[in-house]
């Protein structure tokens, strides 16, 4: 991996070497490729069986279809794309399945149990509006449910294995579960950086890492295209978290849908709280350039992965 260990480094902040001069704007490319994934994440929903009980597929809709960045998805097209896929469409099933994992821990980092969050996308969270059991099972739902998509819909059968396989390990106890688990305990947490980031780089970044290996599985991409979107994927998720931060210390409500300072409020350990806004704003610059120069070897197909990242220093959501 390519990530530094200090903020800054030795010598400030990276040079910038970037896979094309002049890349489209990150919602421009977002815009192309997310009605499809909404429109698959729709019929998988409609797709749900007889036995599932109404109100659960009321609830599955309401937390899965519920309007979002879906960056998850649209890295494991973008990934597909950047390893010489001639057409995402492979890439779809995985795409989705990446954001059922993803929308399920939403649902449960939600509950008052954990985060105790009543805000999520604009709109009431899942538990506020179907109760907290409910809401457990919406999780369960999607979870399982991601598995049953990649199973069926991943072709061929050793790439459905694969996707398997890395999403199960993403979001499993070593590092999605566990980071969050180290999240929830973050009071008693050492109050330094490493600390910080192995919480993140488990519950972020392991989940960027996957959905960009989701869709190189499915290009079938070599050793070189895979370490290059290990090394994007892993600055990647660290400066998304640290935007994450600041968002929570600087951003508007309305415009995250979300609440707003809420992490120092409960004593949280953020990269702001730890480092200073300025630092941590700086240190997200330098990580978006060496996300981006990670791309360099895949060409001006990569160019929407650079795009995604520098979405991550300009987003207000």
């Amino acid at each position: 991996m390519l990530v530094k260990s200090h903020p800054l480094g030795a010598a400030g902040l990276l040079p910038l070497r970037t896979v094309s001069a002049t890349v489209a704007s990150f919602p421009q490319l977002a815009a192309a490729r997310t009605p499809r994934v909404e429109a698959s994440l729709r019929r998988y929903v409609d797709r749900l069986p007889d036995g599932c009980p109404e109100q659960l597929r009321e609830a599955i809709a309401y937390s899965l279809l519920a309007p979002g960045k879906r960056l998850r998805p649209l890295l494991a097209l973008m990934a597909a794309e950047a390893c010489g896929s001639d057409s995402d469409e492979a890439a779809v099933p995985a795409a989705c399945a990446v954001e059922m994992v993803h929308c399920y821990s939403l649902v449960h980092d939600d509950l008052p149990a954990m985060d105790d969050d009543d805000l999520r996308r604009g709109r009431p969270t899942c538990h506020k509006v179907y109760g907290d059991g409910l809401a457990i099972l919406v999780g369960d739902a999607l979870l399982t449910l991601a598995f049953d998509v990649l199973a069926h819909d991943v072709r061929p059968a050793s790439a459905a294995v694969a996707c398997c396989r890395e999403l199960a390990r993403a979001a499993g106890a070593g590092q999605l579960v566990g980071g969050q688990a180290d999240d929830l305990a973050g009071v008693d947490a050492a109050n330094d950086l490493e600390s910080l980031k192995s919480i993140h780089r488990r519950k972020t970044g392991a989940m960027f890492l996957a959905s960009l290996r989701l869709g190189a599985i499915c290009a079938g991409a070599n050793e070189d295209q895979h370490r290059a979107l290990e090394d994007y994927g892993a600055a990647l998720g660290l400066a998304f978290q640290i935007s994450d931060d600041l968002l929570d210390v600087e951003g508007n409500e309305a415009a995250l849908g979300k609440r707003v300072g809420k992490d120092a409020g409960r004593g949280k350990l953020t990269y702001p709280g730890l480092l200073g806004i300025e630092e941590s704003r700086q240190w997200a610059v330098a990580l978006v350039d060496e996300a981006c120069t990670a791309l360099a070897g895949l060409g001006q197909r990569a160019a929407s992965l650079e795009a995604l990242a520098r979405y991550v220093l300009e987003r207000d959501r």
